[in-house]
């Protein structure tokens, strides 16, 4: 074939016309635009209960997120210039703080978000004044009671402790009693639906002043070990709890005038203890597999598996963002009675909840490797954790924020009932799993916790409340 005749056959050919895709394309996107901007118009501008909701979902989910990345590179950080082994103990002395601190306030910083809204559509503002008030003193008080003790049994069982955790444990205990002040803050704010005052103190501002002073210790020399870790932990604590506390307190003296306070410390006890038994079982499901794993191996084995489950644990933020979100809102709709609007309420929060939940996931799965190797060679080998617990935490997500919504309808009790046996199983599971498959145990028995917790708290939603919380019942549109 000549150079001629190739260029005639090209010339006879007729153009091709890509306008049909192009205005396919654009239609498509207006379509899109169409849906997307009217829908985020209602949420930032809107002023019905529905759109300061969702206004208040993203605001939760953005501070979330942001904690989210904070926290991880803190945590790459520490972990990289501690090493492993340093590494381990302060993820063991932090989780520490985490249990006793969020056990001290007894489950009133639970119960103030359901109590606050109730009062304040009752308008009995002596006993709004009363709650807040000395649920805050009892949290602190409480952990400082703690603190006390805790070291105290510090000190009587020193022998029995690996000496290189008990100065770090000894410093960390002095981060309980503000912390439990904090969690009283998290939860009036999110009472009151000031997502921005009960989010950022805990979830932005203590990261980021932990970074801060660990980057200012680092370039000052100072030995990256977990004494230093905890110190740094210290005052991030303090300054932000102090800082929230300082925050809360002035806007409640704004929209709540000054007058006595009344004080009925047998039903908030009787409303709390509930939610006490169900924020320890929390922390059990959130907390055991770590414990666990460090009384059985090295703290090399813990950071391992801490930075493993950690980051494959970043797609709870939404559930806990939503959560946050939709718990003052859950428990207004209750007290009013409106049926209707909690079923649809409920399946808006099931969406908002899993969806996103979904696409962290295959994004965090896909990024897996990479993000394990920020915290050092030695930690890809806990990617196998990642692609067993990212089945629990997906299952849980399915479900909605359910324990939300059992807690602020009422069934805290039966709500508790659950979460007391699938704490105790996911202890169980825990020591019997970990000697026979290490790491990969911890994540298994976690794993089923979740996936237990999460058919038990489905199964409690739809014969008690008659409402249907799982995803497969969301995508039904009435």
């Amino acid at each position: 074939m000549t150079l001629a005749n190739s260029d005639n056959a090209t010339s006879s050919r007729a153009p091709i016309d890509r306008s049909g895709h192009t205005e396919a394309a654009v239609a498509f996107v207006v379509r899109m635009a169409a849906r997307i901007l009217p829908l985020a118009r209602s949420i930032l501008l809107g002023a019905d209960d529905r759109a300061l909701a969702q206004r208040n979902a993203v605001i939760a989910f953005a501070v979330r997120v942001t904690s989210a990345a904070l926290l991880y590179v803190t945590q790459v950080l520490l972990a990289r210039w501690m090493g492993a082994f340093e590494y381990g103990i302060y993820v063991f002395i932090w989780t520490w703080v985490l249990v006793l601190g969020g056990l001290s306030p007894l489950g009133l910083n639970l119960a103030v978000i359901r109590l606050i809204p109730e009062y304040r559509e009752r308008g009995e503002l002596a006993k709004l004044r009363g709650v807040t008030f000395g649920s805050n003193l009892a949290a602190f008080a409480v952990g400082t009671l703690v603190a006390i003790l805790g070291a105290a049994g510090l000190w009587f069982f020193a022998p029995q402790v690996s000496n290189y955790y008990v100065m770090p444990l000894y410093l960390a205990l002095i981060c309980i009693p503000i912390y439990a002040l904090g969690d009283m803050q998290d939860g009036m704010g999110r009472s009151q639906a000031w997502m921005s005052i009960a989010l950022i103190p805990p979830y932005i501002l203590r990261p980021l002043t932990v970074l801060g002073s660990m980057v200012v210790a680092h370039e000052m020399g100072m030995p990256m070990t977990a004494t230093t870790a905890a110190g740094a932990a210290i005052f991030a604590t303090w300054l932000s709890a102090l800082i929230q506390f300082t925050l809360v307190s002035m806007r409640m003296s704004k929209s709540v005038p000054a007058g006595p306070r009344s004080y009925n410390w047998g039903l908030w006890l009787k409303t709390s203890f509930p939610l006490f038994v169900i924020c320890a079982c929390e922390l059990a499901l959130q907390n055991a597999d770590v414990l666990i794993v460090s009384s059985l191996m090295s703290p090399h084995s813990v950071a391992v598996y801490f930075a493993a489950a950690k980051t494959m644990s970043l797609i709870m933020f939404v559930h806990y963002a939503v959560g946050s979100a939709v718990a003052n809102r859950f428990s207004a709709l209750h007290a009013r009675g409106d049926r209707d609007a909690l079923k649809a309420f409920v399946r808006d929060a099931v969406n908002w909840t899993f969806w996103p939940s979904l696409a962290a996931a295959i994004v965090i799965l896909a990024l897996g490797r990479p993000l394990l190797w920020l915290f050092g060679p030695d930690f890809l080998e806990g990617y196998p954790v990642m692609l067993i617990l990212v089945a629990g935490f997906l299952f849980r997500s399915a479900m909605g924020p359910s324990e939300f919504l059992l807690n602020m309808a009422g069934e805290q009790n039966a709500c508790a009932m659950v979460l007391v046996f699938t704490a105790v199983l996911n202890v169980v599971l825990n020591l019997l799993l970990i000697p026979a498959f290490g790491l990969n145990g911890a994540a298994l028995a976690t794993a089923l916790s979740l996936i237990t917790t999460a058919l038990l708290q489905y199964t409690v939603a739809r014969r008690r409340l008659g409402l249907d919380v799982a995803i497969w019942s969301a995508w039904r549109r009435d």
